[in-house]
Parts: C-alpha cells; structure tokens; sequence
C-alpha cells in the first residue's frame, strides 16, 4: 500500500540498472535478487509480470514502498524522467504530465 510521486526509471536488463537515480519510480517487466541494492534507493516498484509473491510484491513489502503489478504494458507507457503518481491503495498508475 501507499502513494508516493516521482519520476520514472525504465530497467528492461540488469545493465538499466546503473542509470536508476535514488527516489526514482522503478518500472520493470519484473524484478529479481540482482535488483536489491537499487530496489533499496527507489519509493515504489512498477512491475508489468508478477503476483501477490512475485519478487517485486515481496521486496516491496519488506522495504515498505508502494508497489504495482501485473501491469501488462507500463514498459511500454512509461519513459525514463515521466514523473508519475503511484497509488498502490488503488493499483492505479498516473502519468502526470506538466502541461506548459
């Protein structure tokens, strides 16, 4: 659970990992060991394959930080530096684009 807001960083390979900032919105088609140190810097896990015991949905439950999965396509929707809205109470991801 929790709502947290930040901007994204897409990992597709353990090698997006070094370009993760601290505070970023982790989105993934899935998380695994190897992600820990970073998934230690993020507030929230975006996760496109998973379950209620997939690594991402227990690892955020033992960091305490919002986590969303199963979202099928987030890789995809999501860019690096989008700045979105995490709602996990909800399961809800918003894209919160500025308009200028």
């Amino acid at each position: 659970p929790g709502k947290v807001s930040g901007h994204v960083s897409v990992v597709i390979t353990k090698d997006d990992l070094k370009n993760v900032k601290d505070g970023a919105v982790l989105v993934s088609p899935s998380t695994t060991v190897d992600y820990v140190p970073v998934l230690k810097r993020v507030i929230a896990i975006v996760a496109e394959e998973g379950g209620v015991l997939s690594h991402a949905s227990v690892i955020s439950r033992e960091l305490h930080i919002p986590c969303i999965i199963g979202t099928k396509n987030a890789t995809q929707v999501l860019k690096d530096g989008d700045f979105v809205e995490v709602d996990a109470n909800h399961g809800v991801v918003k894209n919160m684009k500025i308009i200028e």
